[in-house]
Parts: C-alpha cells; sequence; structure tokens
C-alpha cells in the first residue's frame, strides 16, 4: 500500500560508523505510557477568547459528566491544577502567566497508566491580542442579521478563541466610510455592492465581541474613493495616475449595478493622509471599532502622480502606517500584504500589530507558507503571522472538502501561522461575502478542535524557537519519513528548539494528490490513519517524551514510554492522521 522505507533519515543527516551510530531498521513497538481512551461526548465552552492574568474564567459543559470526572488544568503536558467535578458550570482563575496557553479536560482515572477524556477546550491568558492572532471576520449587516443570529455567530467564534474580527465592506463609501456624519448615523445605507448595512447591526456585532474580549477592526482600503468623491472633498491632485500627464486616473472596475467603480490614491499623498485619518476618527467617535484594518491591491505596475513622479506604493504604504498610528496611537492597525507586496515596508513601520499575507497562485504550495513566514521575520520578528488564503476556490460542491482544510489549517498552524478562514460563514473567496461554500457538521466539529489545540499550545507553535535539524529516523518499513518541504506519499516532518524542548510536527501527505494548500477542486482525499509509527530521534539526556494532535483526544496530551539507544531516543507515535506534535523534553 505504501512506498517501502530502509532506513531513511528524515532529516538531512548522516549516522557515523561509532558507537553512537544508529539502526532505525529495527525499531521496537513500544507502549504508550499512559493509555487514554477517548470519549469525547462532553462539550466544553469558556466565556471568553482570551483572558488577562488573574482573571475568572467560567467554563461550561454540554453533555452527561460522569460520576467521579474531574477537570485537569495544563500548560504543555504539565499539570497545574486538578478539581473535581460538582456540575456543569464553574469557574478557574487565570494563572499570572502573560501570554500563555492552557488545555482543559474533563476526564476519569482507569488506573495508573490509563484514563478516560470527556471533553477538552483550550485556554489563551494574554493580555495583548495580537500576541496570538486568531482572526475572523464579519461580512454582511443586513435585516437578515438579528440579535439571535449575531449572538449564534460569535458563539461558535468564540469557541474557536478567535480574538479579532474583520469588519469587511461594513462602509457607506470607501472615502467616507461611516454612515453618516458625526452624531447623525445613518439608520441604514449601501455598501460599494448596493447591499444594505445596518447601523445596529454594526453595533451589536461589536458589543457582542467585545463581551467575548475579541477586538473589532474595521475593513477599508489605503487608498480607495468613489467617484463622488471631489464632491466630498477629495482634490484630484492625490489620485494615482496611469500616465505621467495625470489624463488617466487608476481605478478598479466594480461589476455592474455596483455604487461605483473604486479610484486609487496617492498613499503617500500627505493631504490624502490627513483627508482619511480625519474620516476615520469619525468612525472611531461613532462607533467603538479597535483598529483599521488597512487593504490593498497589490502591485499596480508604473503609477504616477498628479504631478508626474513614478511612485514607489510599497514605500508609500509605510507611509500611510505611519500617518495613521501617529494620528490613534491608541489603535491597532493591520495592513493587507497581497501576495506579500510591501510587506518589508510594512513590516518595518512597526506599527502594525502583525503580518497579514494574502495569499495567491504565485504563493500556492505548501512550501511557500514557511518560505514566506521566515521572510516576513527577517523584516520584523517580534510580529505574528496570519494568511488569508482562501480554500476550494473553483469547486462547485456544496461544501468545503474537509481533508483540503484540515490539511492545511495543520500545516500552517504547525508552522506557527494563523489561517484568516472563520467568521458569519468559512471564507472561499477574496469577496468575502461569497458564502457559496458551506462547512458541514464534520468539518465544523473538527476544526473546533484545531483552533483548541492551535490555543492551548501557543507557545510551542508561535513562540519562535530554532530550526533543528539533527537526525529521526522511521521503523515501519512501509512509511515515509521526509524532511521539510512536504512531498507527495511521505510523512513530513518540521521541527524547533523551542524553550529547551525538541518539537517535532508530523504532517501525513501519504495520500494526498496534491502539494498545493488551495485544493482548488476540493479533491484532497481523507489520509489513512497511521498507527503505532516507531521513531528514534538524535537526543540525549532525555527527561520526557509526549505527544497531542488535534485528530485525537481532543489534543489531550498523552505520555510516551521511550529507550535511549546511543544519541537517540526510540518511542511509537501511536496515531497519525493529518498532524501530530511529538515534544522532547531534555
Amino acid at each position: 500500500m505504501y512506498p517501502i522505507l530502509m532506513a531513511l533519515p528524515l532529516f538531512f543527516c548522516s549516522c557515523s560508523s561509532d558507537s553512537t551510530a544508529f539502526n532505525g531498521s529495527h525499531l521496537e513497538p513500544l507502549q504508550p505510557a499512559v493509555h487514554i481512551t477517548p470519549a469525547l461526548n462532553v462539550d466544553l465552552n469558556t466565556d471568553k477568547a482570551l483572558y488577562k492574568p488573574g482573571e475568572k474564567i467560567t467554563f461550561t459543559a454540554s453533555g452527561t459528566i460522569p460520576a467521579g470526572a474531574k477537570v485537569r488544568y495544563r500548560c504543555g503536558d504539565e499539570v497545574i491544577g486538578t478539581t473535581s467535578l460538582a456540575g456543569n458550570t464553574w469557574t478557574w482563575a487565570a494563572p499570572s502567566m502573560d501570554h500563555t496557553g492552557y488545555l482543559a479536560d474533563i476526564y476519569t482515572q482507569d488506573g495508573d497508566s490509563a484514563e478516560t477524556v470527556y471533553g477538552t477546550v483550550g485556554v489563551d491568558v494574554s493580555t495583548n491580542w495580537a500576541r496570538y492572532p486568531r482572526y475572523g471576520f464579519v461580512a454582511a449587516y443586513d435585516g437578515s442579521k438579528t440579535h439571535t443570529a449575531v449572538q449564534n455567530e460569535m458563539a461558535f467564534l468564540n469557541r474557536c478563541h478567535i480574538n479579532g474580527i474583520q469588519f469587511y465592506d461594513w462602509h457607506y463609501k470607501h472615502h467616507w466610510p461611516l454612515g453618516g456624519t458625526r452624531g447623525n448615523l445613518m439608520d441604514s445605507y449601501t455598501d460599494i455592492a448596493e447591499r444594505t448595512v445596518y447601523t445596529s447591526v454594526i453595533k451589536d456585532y461589536i458589543s457582542t465581541q467585545h463581551a467575548y474580549g475579541m477586538k473589532s477592526m474595521f475593513y477599508n482600503l489605503c487608498y480607495g474613493a468613489l467617484d463622488d468623491a471631489k464632491e466630498d472633498g477629495v482634490s484630484d491632485k492625490w489620485h494615482l495616475y496611469t500616465d505621467a500627464g495625470h489624463t488617466t486616473m487608476d481605478k478598479l472596475s466594480m461589476p455592474a449595478g455596483w455604487k461605483s467603480d473604486i479610484y486609487l490614491m496617492d498613499p503617500s499623498n500627505v493631504d490624502w493622509q490627513n483627508y482619511i485619518a480625519d474620516r476615520n476618527d469619525d468612525v472611531y467617535a461613532s462607533l467603538d471599532f479597535d483598529g483599521y484594518h488597512i487593504d490593498q491591491v497589490g502591485d499596480r505596475g508604473t503609477v504616477y502622480d498628479y504631478y508626474g513622479s513614478k511612485l514607489n506604493l510599497p514605500v508609500g504604504f509605510a507611509s500611510f502606517i505611519r500617518r495613521m498610528k501617529a494620528r490613534r496611537p491608541d489603535k491597532s492597525l493591520v495592513m493587507n500584504a497581497v501576495s506579500n507586496f510591501g510587506s518589508e515596508q510594512i513590516a518595518g513601520t512597526g506599527d502594525v500589530d502583525f503580518l497579514y499575507s494574502e495569499l495567491w497562485g504565485g504563493e500556492s504550495k505548501f512550501s511557500d507558507l514557511l518560505s514566506i513566514m521566515k521572510t516576513n521575520q527577517s523584516y520584523n520578528g517580534s510580529l505574528g503571522q496570519v494568511y488569508a488564503a482562501y480554500m476550494d476556490y473553483n469547486s462547485t460542491k456544496p461544501e468545503f472538502n474537509a481533508p483540503g482544510v484540515l490539511l492545511t489549517d495543520a500545516v500552517m498552524f504547525a508552522l506557527g501561522a494563523d489561517h484568516l478562514e472563520l467568521g458569519d460563514h468559512m471564507l472561499c473567496n477574496e469577496y468575502f461575502p461569497n458564502s457559496n461554500l458551506k462547512m458541514g457538521d464534520s468539518l465544523k466539529k473538527a476544526i473546533v478542535h484545531y483552533y483548541d489545540f492551535f490555543t492551548a499550545y501557543e507557545n510551542l507553535l508561535r513562540s519562535g524557537g530554532t530550526d533543528n535539524h539533527d537526525g529521526i529516523y522511521g521503523g515501519n518499513g512501509s512509511v515515509i519519513i521526509n524532511d521539510w518541504p512536504p512531498k507527495l506519499g511521505t510523512v513530513t516532518s518540521y521541527a524547533k528548539e523551542v524553550n529547551g524542548k525538541e518539537v517535532i510536527h508530523l504532517l501525513n501527505f501519504v495520500n494526498a494528490n496534491s502539494l498545493s494548500w488551495r485544493d482548488l477542486d476540493g479533491s484532497m482525499p481523507e489520509p489513512e490513519t497511521i498507527k503505532s509509527l516507531s521513531l528514534g530521534v538524535r537526543a540525549s539526556s532525555v527527561k520526557k517524551v509526549w505527544v497531542a494532535s488535534p485528530d485525537c483526544y481532543g489534543g489531550a496530551p498523552q505520555e510516551l514510554q521511550f529507550k535511549q539507544q546511543g544519541d537517540y531516543v526510540v518511542f511509537t507515535v501511536p496515531s497519525l492522521k493529518y498532524w501530530t506534535m511529538i515534544v522532547i523534553e531534555k
């Protein structure tokens, strides 16, 4: 069924002929140190998407909790608290450590080395949401968005620990985003596509998000204006032009029946910057937004200002960001880098909260996900990474293809990047209101476990670290182990040294049909679960080995037995479907 492995190294390493040489073809399977039986019939929830240190966390359990069950709180594999359960609602004080992820699970002890896990939930304790951004969106504000609808949508995003929301196309006009004026807001208006927007719905979304501890970010281009902008005080001298003689304004042509085409402004023009900053101040004075999600539309080729000078748009983006931050230093800023256009200049300002890259066909390979993030980190290593990456883009099916979504999320999350995909629907298109594809029940259930995992283990996944290129060998002759980048027909590994721990991510490409994360036609097949994968890893002075996966046990960690053989530690990974994380503590 699978290709044959002859002691193939996962990393590009060589084994010497000395006494520490290791023969990976003779690994004997080892049983886990702790046997876990997954029940996962209790749904856990928290009352917020993130918490401040010391803040009260309220947990709610839906389902039947068996007699004698306890709740356990862990940071990584370390148990930091356990208590017996007396009901379906209880509280826990968030630990004092800032920017730290935890996992809570309900379990019963079946013996010294056996337990049953009934439900899990992640917890993020962070004073700054942008340290570990989990970004979502909303894209419709019409009469269907009743208070109940808003509550239900945000409850699901809260369950997935989404801590920031982009309000896409909420605005009246690009150059005049507020629907009305200060003190005289319109009850309703239409957006660029002539869709109805109710101001009350925007306010309801914001207040509901704030109750969950989420941040609300209003979306707008950095340089958009409609065809009536001159009537609202926008000068022709602020525009971008496609010629040096300022005869043709650069614009984006919109579909017939829309309010206007979108004309592009010079983002470096100080008068334009001041004008739109004034309009943004109107927004902040009228609606309780926490910041500005700045958009662009990528490389425009050669463009000019009114006076015939060629413009460097990325430099203009940086100038624009700095002016927005200087005007409102208390507000968050995020800027899209379309196909990473301008990412160096955007990151270099130091004024954006995290890096946001919209990916397209030129960045369609799984390997691009790491190379882009590494490049962005070279510009500013302190900022988190979010990818706007649209799945199943050409699919005509009614639902997302769950295997494609989960494999892409597995890779992004293992690398430490967030995926903008969850909102008032699941995202499939750069025009966010497009909701042609639905999230099936099985995907919706699985995605919760993925975001629990991404949250609970954020310090191992998203706190930097150093790429590790030591040696690892597979002892299953039927499974090929491959170092990053991914290859079809293999289990691919990405490994880092993080806070003194060796963290190895196993990603299952054995049955994959493409090395593109996009899964354009929704055809990525579901992988077969690999059981009892014996490994040898170059590591000495090992104290503990444990594994965790969003695909089993609700992400709960499982300690493994191991043996030291020379410079290698030997153990058996119980299960690998899409993604399993191995942690070796020394």
